[in-house]
């Protein structure tokens, strides 16, 4: 397994001194004992030495680093640091990245799928290297999930800070091929679950002081396509709006909402049409950046409209299709 936690920077300050330091990697073979001290962190070249005590709390978990230094102060650079995020669809794929960046980035993670096997996998991951992370059932469909979900965040971590609408499927059919049932279950997972998720968010986000929440929609939902299925075009061009309207909405209690705009993906999702090598071939060749995007790639995007780098960015289309949308 490899390790989820990259080097912290620590940025320690002490009466009129400050310096950014590399310190070490919080994963199980690499830390030291429980309660050891650092002899000194290694800075910047003309800055200072800092020793600092790492703290393990039960089960062998990393805790807090405690400056050694009187008057000392230690902070981590991690984006999400202190936040609580609920995201949906996060057993597999695009979710599960995303729930194992964002607890690699400080958050508390609280995450729903219907494959629960799978989301008790990442859980377990997420934990047995540091992170702190629930997962919980979630049909995205069903309104009393969403209710639990919420609650499960805020009784569990104290509030919720960050909400991923990223549950959702795919149906490849052209308009008249579409059936009544296609057409209701696409709306059903992509549009309805994305505004059942934000409407039971909105509440615990005001009573947080604010919050931020991630629509993922697609390219699809920007332009038309002949390969893409008409009925999911329409759910993401759903999602689009609605995230506008919501932005608007709530931009004066605090609460941003911006839509992700992924284009062709490596995910379970696309396993089926890129297995075939001449069709693969085809899809890249029409990439200008020359290569289908990852889950990490569209993972970053929404760690940034998660954190506080983002917060004069509301109601906006980030999209990432490696040049797909300019052309």
């Amino acid at each position: 397994m490899r390790d989820l936690f990259r080097p912290f920077v620590l940025t320690v300050q002490s009466p009129g001194r400050q310096a950014n330091c590399p310190v070490v990697r919080f994963a199980k073979a690499r830390r030291p004992a429980p309660s050891a001290r650092a002899k000194g962190v290694s800075c910047k070249p003309g800055s200072f030495h800092v020793p600092v005590s790492l703290h393990f709390g039960a089960g062998g978990r990393f805790s807090e680093l405690v400056p050694v230094e009187t008057g000392a102060e230690v902070m981590t650079d991690m984006r999400l640091e202190g936040k609580v995020a609920l995201i949906s669809g996060g057993a597999r794929g695009q979710g599960a990245v995303e729930a194992r960046m964002f607890a690699r980035e400080g958050a508390k993670v609280v995450f729903g799928d219907l494959l629960d096997d799978q989301g008790r996998m990442v859980e377990a991951e997420i934990l047995e290297m540091g992170g702190e992370a629930t997962y919980v059932h979630l049909d995205v469909t069903s309104e009393s999930d969403w209710a639990a979900a919420v609650a499960t965040a805020v009784s569990r971590y104290g509030k919720l800070d960050v909400l991923v609408n990223n549950a959702g499927i795919t149906i490849r059919k052209s308009v008249e091929d579409t059936t009544v049932e296609d057409w209701d279950r696409i709306m059903d997972i992509n549009a309805k679950g994305v505004f059942l998720g934000t409407k039971h968010a909105i509440p615990a986000m005001r009573d947080a002081g604010g919050g931020s929440i991630v629509n993922i929609s697609s390219i699809a939902g920007i332009v038309g396509s002949a390969t893409t299925g008409s009925s999911y075009s329409a759910t993401k061009g759903a999602v689009r709006l609605l995230t506008k309207s919501t932005a608007i909405q709530y931009a004066s209690e605090g609460i941003r909402c911006n839509s992700v705009h992924p284009g062709l993906l490596e995910t379970p999702m696309t396993e089926g049409i890129l297995a075939d090598p001449e069709n693969r071939e085809f899809r890249t060749s029409r990439i200008p950046l020359g290569r289908v995007g990852t889950s990490e790639d569209v993972a970053y995007g929404v760690l940034y409209l998660s954190s506080d780098e983002s917060s004069f960015v509301t109601g906006s289309e980030l999209v990432i299709d490696g040049g797909t949308t300019a052309q």
